[in-house]
Order: structure tokens, then C-alpha cells, then sequence
């Protein structure tokens, strides 16, 4: 099996993505291992290392466009557009995800299952740097998954099949921890496979622009991120932990799936009507 730029195109996707995975790799564990040797903080390694994988990353990204696929704009084609259209899906996605979150503890404390506290830290900074943060995680994990990833599956499979294998890779990517971890959060497991699925449809009913799913996972992230580190909410135990979410996890919890099938819903069917007019 001759490897060069000209032939990968032509690979099965499993063997695409095995070869992009170990080319990446080989070029960032030179960088990293030094890292985890001079540098004592278990915290800043992780840091370090994450962004150095993700900047050699999205140099990656384009050489593999540019050689394998012939791409120049390989960018463009995975949905990072800069137009005042994606920027508008964007915002309108990041506004829905935290009136969702924020929504959802609402309910649940219109049902007794928890209390409202005042926030022991300063609230205006912690809301700045949740935004921030969340933008940050929106933006990577979706140009990563619903970007990159899901156009190489595309390329191969059907649309199903694709949605499929993109939103049980993007929820078991994230169990990429001891097994001891695994087994104490896996209850988690089918809020990340609906979440993926949920993203991939609301990339499709926007014409495979990414400004929708980046501005909708960071909205999750970020009004979760205002209740869990604001500590502005108290659990009152009227209910089992497997309804408002296990390890306080709200994906992890009846109430929260529930909040989550109405959107995946939602997107699902924005999804669908798209198609219906691109067909007519």
C-alpha cells in the first residue's frame, strides 16, 4: 500500500483517520515529552500539551486538505466561514444553549429539586471567563468533530451512518481517562451521544456552516458554567441523583436528557426541512 498524498484520498475513512491520528502524533510527542520532564505542574503540562496538539492540529488540517484533497479554502469547507451569516448562527446558537441550561435548572427549581444560593465568588469576572472558556471549548471541539472529523466520514458513508460514527466518537473520546473515572461517570454517556447528534443536526440545518454548533455547545458550556462555578445553585435531595444528574452532571440526569431531546429534536427537524427545500 503505497502512502502519499495523492492516494490517501482514495484509503477507506477508518484508515484516513488512522493515518492523519499517527501523523499528528509523531510530530507532537517530540514537543510534548520534553514538556512533562522540565515543567512540574501537572496542570500547566496539561495546558501546554493540549494547545501544542491543537495548534500542530490545525496546521495538519490544512496540509491535508491542500495535498490530499486538493482544498486550498479546506477551512471553509468545514463550515469556519466569515460571514456576517455564520457570525448571526453563532450568536444565536451561544444565546440558546445558556437560555436551555439556564432553563433547565429553572425547571427544577420550580420543582423543589433545588434551591438558589448567592454566589460565595464574584459573579461579573466568573461570567466573562465561563464565556470565554466556553467559546474556546465550542470552537475546538467543533471544528474538531463536526468540522474535520464528520467530512471525513462523509466522504465515505451515508448521512446517517456519519451522524452515527461522529456523535458515539464524540462521546466516547470524552471518556479518555482511568477506568475507575469511566465506570464512576459512563451514566453520562448517552447526554454526550445525544449532545453529538444534536450538533451534527444543527450543523446540517445550517447549510454545513459551524456558527450554529459553536455558538450552541458554548452556550451549554458557558450556562453551565455559571451555575456549577458560581455555586448559585443547591441541591435539595427531594430526588434521586439520577434525576437531576449523577455527579452533578446534568446530562447525566433525567431532567437534563429530557431539556436535551427537546433541542435534538429541534435541530433535527430544522435539519430535515432544509433538505426538503434543497430537494425542491
Amino acid at each position: 500500500m503505497k502512502l502519499s498524498p495523492l492516494t490517501l484520498a482514495q484509503y477507506p475513512a477508518p484508515i484516513r483517520l488512522g493515518i492523519f491520528v499517527l501523523a499528528l502524533l509523531l510530530v507532537w510527542a517530540p514537543l510534548a515529552v520534553p514538556i512533562y520532564w522540565l515543567v512540574g505542574d501537572r496542570n500547566l503540562v496539561s495546558i501546554l500539551t493540549m494547545v501544542l496538539l491543537y495548534g500542530e492540529f490545525l496546521i495538519l488540517v490544512q496540509f491535508w486538505g491542500k495535498r490530499v484533497y486538493r482544498q486550498p479554502q479546506v477551512l471553509r469547507s468545514y463550515g469556519l466561514q466569515g460571514t456576517r451569516r455564520n457570525a448571526k448562527e453563532l450568536l444565536s446558537g451561544l444565546v440558546l444553549g445558556v437560555a436551555v441550561t439556564l432553563g433547565l435548572f429553572g425547571i427544577e427549581g420550580w420543582l423543589g429539586f433545588l434551591v438558589w444560593e448567592r454566589s460565595p465568588v464574584y459573579l461579573p469576572m466568573m461570567v466573562v471567563e465561563g464565556l470565554i472558556s466556553a467559546l474556546g471549548i465550542g470552537l475546538g471541539e467543533e471544528f474538531l468533530f463536526r468540522g474535520w472529523l464528520l467530512d471525513e466520514l462523509q466522504r465515505d458513508y451515508r448521512p446517517r451512518a456519519a451522524l452515527w460514527a461522529n456523535a458515539t466518537l464524540f462521546a466516547l473520546l470524552h471518556y479518555i481517562k482511568p477506568l475507575p473515572e469511566i465506570i464512576r461517570t459512563w451514566s453520562g454517556f448517552p447526554g454526550k451521544l445525544l449532545l453529538g447528534l444534536t450538533l451534527v443536526w444543527a450543523k446540517r440545518s445550517s447549510q454545513g456552516r459551524l456558527g450554529l454548533p459553536i455558538g450552541l455547545h458554548a452556550g451549554l458550556v458557558w450556562g453551565y458554567y455559571i451555575i456549577n462555578v458560581g455555586q448559585i445553585v443547591k441541591y435539595t435531595g427531594q430526588v434521586p441523583d439520577w434525576v437531576t444528574g449523577i455527579d452533578k452532571n446534568p446530562l447525566a440526569g433525567v431532567v437534563g436528557l429530557v431539556f436535551l431531546s427537546i433541542l435534538a429534536f429541534w435541530m433535527n427537524r430544522r435539519s430535515r426541512f432544509l433538505q426538503s427545500v434543497e430537494k425542491f
